[in-house]
């Protein structure tokens, strides 16, 4: 598979071609913590996901809200790596946006997915909505790609 010429292309179809990312949260000692979630987008610039309050990365969201997050193709072969970086602030959105987030975040539904209402998503319910907001973007450039002169592989900004 090519790669797109564009970077900044690079990353949407990096992020219109996968479903899952990686969420890197903090523990309270300072640890990593990363997790694997099923996410949706609005624009490239708002990630959602569904999951307990109880969950150690939800914690660690409302704790200390600076997150990371990796999207990544691991079907490619070796020396073909696409992915897409961020930076991110993370919080659980609050119940009286959920009309309007749960539209954003559930406007398109993969199969087997389920789109899920503000009903959903409160009270005794066991799930909660969360969303990042992107502050910044990398793309993984690889060694091998006639873009990047050092050979070695690297990231570089984008703008989406």
């Amino acid at each position: 598979m090519s790669l797109p010429d564009d970077l900044d292309e690079l990353a949407r179809s990096v992020i219109d071609g996968n479903r899952y990312m990686t969420l890197a949260t903090s523990e309270d000692d300072g640890r990593p913590r990363v997790s694997p979630v099923y996410f949706t987008h609005a624009g490239y610039r708002t990630f959602y996901w569904v999951s307990s309050p109880d969950a150690r990365h939800s914690k660690n969201v409302a704790a200390r809200p600076e997150v990371a997050i990796v999207i990544y193709d691991s079907s490619v072969e070796i020396g073909k790596g696409r992915a897409v970086y961020l930076d991110a602030v993370a919080a659980r959105v609050p119940d009286e946006e959920l009309p309007r987030r749960c539209a954003e975040a559930f406007a398109e539904v993969d199969p087997g997915a389920y789109r899920l209402e503000p009903r959903d998503l409160v009270g005794d319910n066991p799930w909660r909505l969360y969303h990042a907001d992107a502050t910044g973007w990398e793309v993984h450039l690889p060694g091998r790609d006639p873009r990047n002169p050092t050979g070695t592989d690297t990231r570089r900004r984008v703008t989406l």
